[in-house]
């Protein structure tokens, strides 16, 4: 529910965050039109994703350009992910929509630690999680409404280059941040 006109025109407005990840649910239009929009500005990169939608909660794929025609289970999500040389996140485990235990089962690349809509447990069990699994621990937004958009980044040490940041996600060169919204 926000435009991508507003998301573009407040990325390159920050004084710091020059990357984000576009992940609708279900969906790659939202991702499509911001990347077309940002196109003109140098210093911006937008990150092809989507959040899916399965039967046992959400699942985030980065790096691929293709939403799935059809996926009912988080292994179907994941099998399509990895075909394609994506990154799999497993968004707010604990929170509602989330896959709960199942993701210690799921061949993740990272786990989302700090998720702003979810409680101070909820994002505990994450981080629990991640260290479990030996994992990443990144931060999204998750935001619907503008208000939400960077309450919760996650700061990539690569350069502004997709591959480059896809790949220092898999090597945990991250740390979540948790911030104020800074709109």
């Amino acid at each position: 529910m926000i435009s991508p006109k507003f998301i573009v025109e407040k990325l390159h407005a920050h004084s710091f965050i020059k990357a984000v990840a576009i992940t609708d649910h279900n969906t790659m239009q939202g991702y499509a039109e911001v990347r077309r929009l940002a196109a003109s500005y140098r210093d911006l990169t937008i990150i092809p994703g989507v959040e899916m939608s399965t039967r046992s909660g959400d699942f985030i794929l980065l790096g691929v350009e293709e939403e799935p025609s059809y996926t009912s289970t988080v292994w179907e999500a994941a099998d399509f992910a990895k075909a394609r040389g994506g990154v799999i996140v497993i968004p707010h485990p604990y929170r509602i929509g989330g896959i709960g235990d199942l993701a210690e089962k799921i061949p993740a690349d990272a786990i989302e630690v700090i998720n702003p809509t979810a409680t101070k447990r909820e994002n505990k069990m994450a981080q629990e999680l991640a260290k479990m699994k030996n994992l990443p621990g990144i931060a999204g937004s998750d935001a619907h409404v503008p208000l939400q958009m960077w309450t919760a980044y996650t700061e990539v040490s690569a350069d502004l280059d997709i591959d480059e940041i896809l790949k220092a996600i898999r090597k945990g060169w991250v740390k979540p941040v948790l911030a104020d919204a800074m709109i």
